[in-house]
């Protein structure tokens, strides 16, 4: 009897969920930096907007966590040595319809 199973696997795996994890939450300590720094009084303009986390810090973190969340999203888990195209490769298990 022949095993007549095909096997599949995800795009994804834990790994590159945890990465994508991160990164997420890098983009959101950015943007957390990046709040505040407003005035209570809206006559009355405050400097503190031009600080330094607001205009280069923040900024810096958001893109950081949008690199990381590119790279899980490219990082390809079944590459393995000398298997770039999973496609590539017979199928071994398929059945025969002739």
């Amino acid at each position: 009897m022949e095993n007549n199973e095909l096997k599949t696997h995800f795009l994804f795996e834990k790994l590159n969920y945890k990465i994508l994890l991160i990164g997420l939450a890098v983009i959101a300590l950015g943007f957390i930096l990046m709040s505040g720094g407003g005035s209570d009084d809206p006559n009355v303009f405050s400097d503190a907007i031009f600080d330094f986390r607001r205009i280069r810090l923040a900024p810096t973190v958001v893109l950081i966590g949008f690199g990381i969340t590119i790279y899980a999203i490219l990082k390809n888990p079944h590459n393995q040595k000398g298997e770039n195209f999973p496609e590539d490769k017979e199928i071994k298990n398929f059945k025969n319809t002739k």
